[in-house]
């Protein structure tokens, strides 16, 4: 069990009590590790070649479950999630938003998907990424003193006020072409934010393939469509690219950030389907990757 102690604001050891107990039922045998910030990537490789456990179970947001993955990338490994982060993007895509009861037996379960992740420049992006406006949110908020849904309305607000021109892109995919200027480009490999927004209505996590969605202007009214759940793909403002592969040049230095984390700005993206992917338990009775 991996646990990320910060993730959420709440206090962990309840529920590494409760996963201990649930071990101990079904008579295995847990080990857990808590990240501290510092060099965890090869803390936890270390940690897991140490007992080379068959499942993972993942208790954090969007983050952890990023680091987690990405340091077990090459081992055939089955990862559970429990959901206690600031931003459950990916859970909640999965349908792994239950009591923490029915969570903890679902990690434990042996119904399994596989899904896709994408690399991009890279780095391992294994939900939702995006260049521009959203990606400035995200550094605003991460500088802000107020956390927490609150902080998140305030930046909101505040990005959107102080949002600069469009930016110039080209988008290199599979022999296309496609010159633009927008305001944000979702890299999306499932459907919703960790806020429950959808802003990629077509995603299937195990189709093989990602979109692009090249949000061209963002005003008000784009933006309350978009935070409603009701992105307008059908206007002007919004074009859709599903494909396997694609390079994203844009003409000036661009904010960009992956599964929630900012990662700076940007000149280049060089995106890609990988072709391994990610075991993870999930309820029975859904069909969560469709």
């Amino acid at each position: 069990m991996v646990v990320n102690p910060v993730s959420g604001g709440v206090n962990k050891a309840s529920l590494i009590d409760q996963v201990s107990h649930y071990a101990k039922y079904l008579n295995l045998n847990l080990y857990c590790f808590e990240t501290t910030g510092t060099d965890d990537l090869q803390k936890l490789r270390t940690y897991y070649q140490e007992f080379l456990p068959e499942r993972v179970i993942i208790a954090g947001g969007d983050g952890t479950i990023k680091l987690v993955t990405e340091a077990l990338e090459q081992y055939d490994v089955v990862f559970g999630i429990l959901a206690v982060g600031s931003a459950n993007g990916l859970a909640t895509d999965l349908g792994l938003t239950k009591s923490q009861e029915e969570n903890i037996a679902i990690a434990f379960d042996e119904n399994v998907v596989e899904v896709d992740y994408i690399t991009i420049n890279g780095k391992m992006c294994i939900h939702l990424s995006d260049l521009g406006l959203n990606a400035d949110l995200i550094k605003n908020y991460e500088k802000s003193a107020v956390r927490g849904k609150l902080g998140y309305a305030l930046q909101i607000f505040k990005t959107l006020l102080h949002a600069g021109k469009s930016f110039q892109v080209s988008i290199t995919n599979n022999e296309q072409l496609i010159e633009t200027k927008a305001q944000m480009i979702v890299i999306a490999n499932s459907q919703k934010y960790g806020t429950g927004v959808v802003i990629n209505p077509i995603g299937i996590m195990s189709d093989g393939k990602f979109e692009l969605i090249v949000l061209r202007s963002i005003n008000f009214s784009v933006f309350l469509k978009i935070i409603m759940g009701k992105i307008p793909i059908s206007s002007g403002h919004v074009t859709v690219i599903s494909t396997d592969k694609a390079t994203i040049a844009i003409n000036k230095p661009t904010s960009f950030q992956i599964d929630g984390e900012y990662c700076g700005k940007e000149t280049q993206l060089n995106i890609a389907i990988s072709t391994k992917k990610l075991k993870i338990a999930v309820l029975k009775t859904q069909t969560p990757v469709t």
